[in-house]
């Protein structure tokens, strides 16, 4: 199955910085290909429509790449921000690295639940 590949963001993720969260993203998805992409948000507390565009970009890449993709340490802003869009769901979410590890890795994410997410 391969290895984890932590990514720490920190800050908050908005249109300022979003293309570097974007670069570092597709950097590993597509140049690296990592096995399993974890991204820490422990140290992030607030995201922006645009840092959930660079997330989101990352998730749809990794589906295409069949790369596990999950978020974890979400601040109350952060989940609030996913709820508010409907993609809390679509996204695999944990509480910490220790969940995010030992969770097994969903059968098929290629087809979220109730349709793609997107509106």
């Amino acid at each position: 199955m391969g290895g984890f590949t932590i990514l720490d963001l920190t800050g908050d993720i908005t249109l300022f910085n979003s293309p570097e969260i974007r670069k570092a993203l597709l950097s590993l998805l597509k140049e690296k290909h990592v096995a399993q992409l974890l991204v820490n948000m422990t140290g992030v507390k607030y995201v922006d429509s645009s840092g959930i565009a660079s997330l989101v970009e990352g998730l749809k890449v990794s589906r295409e790449h069949k790369t596990r993709f999950a978020l974890y340490g979400l601040s109350k802003p952060a989940r609030t921000v996913l709820e508010l869009t409907h993609l809390l769901h679509v996204f695999e979410v944990y509480d910490n690295e220790e969940q995010a590890i030992a969770a097994p890795p969903p059968a098929n994410k290629s087809a979220s639940p109730g349709g793609d997410g997107a509106s």
